[in-house]
């Protein structure tokens, strides 16, 4: 598809699919899904740099009065927007005697301790210093080096997104009893997508996969979306990971393209008993040349929540995967 212009939008996205099969008699795709391809992907992905960003949600969650508390591979963080509305962030304890800093309301850019009124600009003082932070305009990163032990980047590796000003973006979070790379692997086993989510995805084929000569470090997907019925949505979808805890899927031909689904696996800590928690943030950043999308974008208060319903919807089965996944790796029994 390099070098060609895509073809015009049909009048209508939609497609009736002919002769379609119950689940149960759909084409089998395990003996497709090679468990060698699967984690040679993913050793590739773990290898490639973080720089030690960590992705903590949504830019819509730092609001101008209150801050966002998050935990991230055990510590404690907060962030919020100074009197610019630049990000900022830093430890979430207070140094004076530990107070949540998560709880403090922000006024005129400045979190203040609800427990004795010390004051933060983001700015290092009385013993609080702040971490890097960064806003992308659809997710908030914080980087910490100590986490990550990595050679630290100045800014985090953002995926390429059509423009801000033609998407609609949309973000949702869920977590789970898992390492991140459980999530990345999920997200590269494209293969168990019309079993595992009949209910939104049918006619699934993996058309490439990665480890070709001469080809991208990509799984190339043949898809449709569900809508009622036998109306579907046909697209081609491509699947790469452009660092360890980060999968993007970008439909490359048909209906929304351009657009990007991105999957970041944030890790959290562990419970009490000692399980690892992982913080699912996914992206849906949307786009389409047709006339209606502008509608859609105008209409986004009312969008987004229903575009977070379905990709929740997808994470209840995903997430479940990627629990079991870990829980036969931490047990010796994972056949992978």
């Amino acid at each position: 598809m390099t070098g060609r212009r895509s073809p015009a939008p049909r009048r209508l996205p939609l497609s009736l699919r002919r002769g379609p099969v119950p689940w149960d008699r759909q084409r089998p795709t395990w003996h497709e899904a090679r468990p060698g391809v699967i984690t040679a992907a993913l050793d590739r992905a773990k290898a490639r740099p973080s720089g030690n960003w960590y992705v903590i949600g949504g830019s819509r969650e730092a609001t101008p009065d209150r801050p966002l508390g998050r935990t991230v591979a055990g510590t404690e963080v907060v962030a919020w927007r100074d009197a610019d509305g630049v990000l900022r962030a830093g430890p979430g304890s207070c140094p004076h005697l530990g107070a949540p800093l998560r709880e403090g309301p922000v006024r005129c850019g400045t979190l203040i301790c609800r427990w004795h009124g010390l004051a933060l600009d983001g700015r290092a003082r009385a013993g609080w210093a702040p971490y890097p932070a960064y806003d992308d305009g659809v997710l908030l990163w914080v980087r910490l080096d100590e986490a990550g032990g990595e050679d630290p980047l100045p800014r985090p590796v953002v995926p390429a997104r059509p423009r801000p000003a033609d998407a609609l973006a949309a973000v949702c979070t869920v977590v789970g009893r898992c390492e991140p790379e459980d999530v990345v692997a999920n997200r590269l086993d494209p293969w168990h997508g019309a079993w595992f989510h009949p209910y939104s995805f049918v006619d699934l084929t993996v058309v490439d996969t990665p480890g070709k000569e001469g080809r991208d470090d990509a799984f190339t997907v043949d898809v449709s979306f569900k809508v009622v019925g036998r109306a579907v949505v046909p697209v081609r979808a491509e699947f790469t990971a452009p660092g360890p805890r980060t999968v993007v899927m970008r439909i490359t031909r048909g209906e929304g393209e351009g657009s990007v689904v991105e999957t970041h696996a944030t890790p959290l800590g562990h419970d009490a008993a000692g399980r690892p928690r992982t913080a699912v943030v996914e992206a849906v950043v949307a786009a389409s040349e047709r006339r209606g999308f502008a509608l859609a974008r105008a209409a986004a208060p009312l969008v987004r929540p229903l575009v977070r319903a379905a990709a929740g919807r997808l994470w209840r089965d995903d997430i479940a995967y990627a629990e079991r996944r870990w829980e036969l790796r931490s047990s010796g029994r994972f056949p992978g």
